[in-house]
């Protein structure tokens, strides 16, 4: 003999059975994956110099400020040389100059001859060891700048080839 439903236990019977039917009809939410720690770099931007560019431009100038001395001198580096810098263990290289600079996907490029957005990738070291890859803009000196305790550098002018 099943028991009879009384009066007292008839809410807590019914509302049981509503949920369990609830339960029932309904698939639970998929759990989101955990994050993964991803080690892959993004891709090498490579740098594109158009001819018109690289036959045109002979050297950067780049201000070297000594923060200690309170100085700035302003050193002639040729595109794609190498200049050590007198009284420091410095070596700037200035590997390419782009006069518009722009990145166009993976890509960075002139966009034109004219110094609209004057750019320069160089590597700077110091007694040998690098201190600093990177570009360094004119008109953006705080773009991408160089964190040294000692030395700032910044973008100051072009030397254009002779016609």
């Amino acid at each position: 003999m099943t028991p009879a439903l009384s009066i007292k236990n008839f809410p807590f019977a019914f509302l049981a059975t509503l949920l369990l039917a609830a339960c029932q009809g309904q698939e639970q939410p998929p759990v989101a994956p955990k994050p993964t720690i991803s080690h892959k770099t993004a891709p090498e931007k490579s740098v594109i110099v158009p001819p018109e560019v690289a036959g045109s431009w002979k050297a950067v100038k780049i201000a070297v400020i000594d923060k200690t001395h309170a100085t700035e001198n302003i050193y002639t580096i040729p595109v794609g040389g190498v200049s050590r810098i007198p009284s420091s263990k410095l070596t700037i290289s200035a590997e390419a100059f782009l006069p518009s600079f722009v990145i166009e996907g993976t890509v960075m490029t002139s966009s034109s001859n004219e110094l609209k957005n004057p750019g320069v990738k160089v590597s700077i070291s110091e007694d040998g060891t690098p201190v600093f890859k990177g570009w360094l803009f004119s008109k953006y000196p705080a773009t991408h700048a160089v964190s040294h305790p000692k030395y700032g550098f910044t973008l100051v002018g072009v030397v254009p080839v002779p016609k």
